[in-house]
Order: C-alpha cells, then sequence, then structure tokens
C-alpha cells in the first residue's frame, strides 16, 4: 500500500480545504486556527475520517499563528515528518475590498495584514512540496501601507518556490468546479524549485467541470456541465419558519439530484445544523415581499417605503434573495451577523438561510457536521474554502507528486 501524502492546514476555519484533501485521500498532521469552536468542529470531522483520539488532541492547535509557542507546538507535531502540501489563507477581512471600503485608514493598521508573515515562516522551515494559497480577491489590490501587498506576498514565496502570478491564472470560481456558488478567489500554487513542475501545469490540470452563468451568456460553455443553483442545492430540504428547526433532524431524500447524490452519502438518513433564525415581523415581510416579487430593495422602497431602514441607493444588496435557477452568491462570515443577503428563495418560509443552506451552497458533505453556537456556525461556513473546489485542487496536485 503506498505512503498517503501528508498536509498540513493553517488558518483552517473549520476544515473546508482539509475536507477536500480527506476526500481526495491525503493525511492530515497539522491543523492551525485561532477559533475555538472552528477547531472542535475540525476534530469532529478528524474522528469521521477515524483518526484516533490522541492524534486529533495532538494535530488540531487552537491559537495565534504569530506566537513562538503556537510554532513550537507545530515543530514538535510534524517533528521530522516530510510535508507534502501546505494549505491555508490568512484571514481575509484585511484584504478585502468591502472591509477595506468601511475603514477610513483602508485597514492600513490592521496587523492581520502580516499574518502571512507567519504562513512564510512555517513554509520556510518545513519546505513542504507544494503550498496552496487562499485569499479574497481583493488581494490583488490591496493598498495596506500605501504599497501593493500581493508582490510582496510573492516576492516572500519566491526564494524557495516557483509561483504563477498571473491574476487570470490564479483567480479561480468555485462554480466551475460544481460548486453552487459564485465565489472567485486567489488561489495562490507554488512549487519547491528543485522539483522542476511548472506551476502553471498544476493550475491546467485543476480540471474545470462546469460552465458559469457568464459563459452561457456569451454561448461559450465548452462542452462543460451546466452550473448548479440554489435549488440544486436545496430543493430537498425540510421547509422551516422563522424560529423552527432542530440541530438533528432525520431526514432521507427520496430522489437525489446528481449535486445531493456528490455530496450526501447513500447511507445518510440525518440532517445536521438545519435551525432557521428567529425575526422580527418587519423583516419577515421584508423577506416575503423581496422573495415573491424577486424585488431589490429599491423596489421594496417604491411600494412599501414603511418597510425601508436603509437608504436603498447606497444598500441596495443589503438585503438580497438568493435566486433559485442561478448559483448562490458568495457565502460571506457576515453570515453570523445577519442572514439578510441570504434570503430564502420560498416566499411561504419568510426567512434567511440555516446553517445547512450556507453549507449546502459550499458544498460541505451532509455528514459535516458544525459545531459551537449557531452564530459560530456562521462564521465557520462563512470563512470556509468550498470542500468541492478543494478536492479539484488536490486532485491536480496529487497528480504531480504521487
Amino acid at each position: 500500500m503506498s505512503k498517503k501524502l501528508t498536509f498540513i492546514d493553517l488558518f483552517a476555519g473549520c476544515g473546508g480545504f482539509s475536507e477536500g484533501f480527506y476526500q481526495e485521500g491525503f493525511e492530515s498532521v497539522v491543523h492551525v486556527d485561532f477559533d475555538a469552536p472552528a477547531c472542535e468542529t475540525i476534530k469532529e470531522r478528524m474522528r469521521h475520517y477515524n483518526y484516533s483520539e490522541s492524534s486529533i488532541e495532538q494535530s488540531v492547535i487552537c491559537g495565534d499563528l504569530t506566537s513562538k509557542e503556537v510554532h513550537k507546538q507545530i515543530d514538535n507535531v510534524i517533528a521530522s515528518r516530510e510535508i507534502d502540501v501546505l494549505v491555508g489563507g490568512p484571514p481575509c477581512q484585511s484584504f478585502s475590498s468591502v472591509g477595506r471600503a468601511q475603514d477610513k485608514h483602508s485597514m492600513r493598521n490592521d496587523p492581520r495584514n502580516y499574518l502571512f508573515r507567519s504562513y512564510l515562516e512555517i513554509l520556510e522551515k518545513h519546505k513542504p512540496k507544494i503550498f496552496v494559497f487562499e485569499n479574497v480577491s481583493g488581494l490583488l489590490s490591496a493598498k495596506p501601507n500605501g504599497n501593493y501587498i500581493f508582490p510582496e506576498i510573492i516576492d516572500g514565496m519566491s526564494d524557495y518556490y516557483s509561483l504563477c502570478d498571473n491574476k487570470k491564472t490564479i483567480l479561480l470560481n468555485s462554480v466551475h468546479y460544481g460548486v453552487p456558488q459564485i465565489r472567485k478567489r486567489v488561489i495562490l500554487i507554488g512549487v519547491r524549485k528543485d522539483l522542476n513542475i511548472d506551476p502553471l501545469e498544476v493550475y491546467q490540470a485543476i480540471e474545470k467541470t462546469h460552465y458559469c452563468p457568464e459563459m452561457e451568456a456569451k454561448n461559450q460553455t465548452l462542452g462543460l456541465k451546466k452550473y448548479l443553483t440554489v435549488k440544486d442545492a436545496i430543493y430537498d430540504l425540510p421547509k422551516l419558519l422563522p424560529g423552527e428547526g432542530k440541530e438533528v433532524v432525520n431526514h432521507m431524500v427520496e430522489k437525489k439530484n446528481a449535486y445531493l447524490s456528490t455530496i450526501r452519502p447513500n447511507s445518510a438518513s440525518q440532517l445536521f445544523n438545519h435551525v432557521a433564525r428567529k425575526h422580527n415581523d418587519l423583516d419577515k415581510e421584508r423577506y416575503r415581499l423581496l422573495s415573491k416579487n424577486k424585488w431589490q430593495l429599491k423596489d421594496l422602497a417604491e411600494v412599501r417605503p414603511d418597510l425601508i431602514h436603509h437608504d436603498p441607493k447606497h444598500f441596495g444588496n443589503r438585503y438580497t434573495v438568493q435566486v433559485e435557477d442561478k448559483p448562490g452568491r458568495t457565502v460571506v462570515a457576515h453570515l453570523y451577523k445577519d442572514g439578510n443577503l441570504f434570503i430564502h428563495p420560498d416566499h411561504k418560509q419568510n426567512r434567511t438561510f440555516t446553517v445547512r443552506e450556507a453549507a449546502r451552497i459550499q458544498s460541505f458533505p451532509d455528514d459535516f457536521k458544525f459545531v459551537g453556537s449557531r452564530t459560530n456556525q456562521y462564521k465557520q461556513v462563512g470563512n470556509a474554502v468550498p470542500p468541492l473546489m478543494a478536492k479539484q485542487i488536490a486532485k491536480a496536485i496529487k497528480e504531480f507528486i504521487k
């Protein structure tokens, strides 16, 4: 039996990246994240993959990657093991254009911009064969100190690794990989120079399986499958009114579509984390009218100005109905504050998405359990790399280093 390929996951969150690598048969050595509930979710998933309790306790490090103590722990766990792949992306708020727009110092003073230096330190110490660095597209235009940070990141990684910095190549959209969501992310793949592998070849091996709505509009579907939609992702889920639902319920799906066949195991008889938020009466009425009429906030403002408490010109996307026959909009961590960007398309349910609905849009398997408070579960889902996209990346990498 061939030895399993190994990986470590930094800024791991709840383990969306890891999930894709597990599905491709990789073995995890270390996961690091600052958020305790996310670490508990990772442990829960490792049990699913039959890791021993002792290896789970040792390999999941809940702490700050800028601390020397955490670096020591990582060194102790890795010891002399060879690491094949390092994955992970530092928290993205400081790079994201939305985050920058809301901060008058343009995130200049945000220490999170330099978390990638901790990432570099571990990269250079353990020198995996390949690394995958994920971040928001805003990274390409971020200027925390008046200088573009992207060339600085490329420069820092280039001592021992070959990289591709072509912005078109490195910006991947999850919808192409069987995820029912438009989510464009920077995926930087670096290959250790002594391996003499062109990183461009690795990108070319990441197989696109589905076309996106823009390609459809231009009639350039290239023989790919049609994008998956919100309806494809959530059609079978029990209908809930605001405040209804339980963390675990029995759930049988009589007729599975292709997407559910991918993410819901045949043996599954339960459903996790499908609990609807409570909403006040005004919000319920907003959601009902917006989803029933497929309106935006400005349309609602004309008919029911009494329901508007934002200036619709400025906050037209503050309330957004997920369109049933299109891929979902990008699932974001803001979900933990409110779900207004994720209003359910069924107006009779007049509510926002549950954690499970968001997880379906993100392509998490149905047997993936999120641990922690519901607020924290939303954050975990919103911050994650979609597992099906991670799986395609893992599959491509395996071709070069197996």
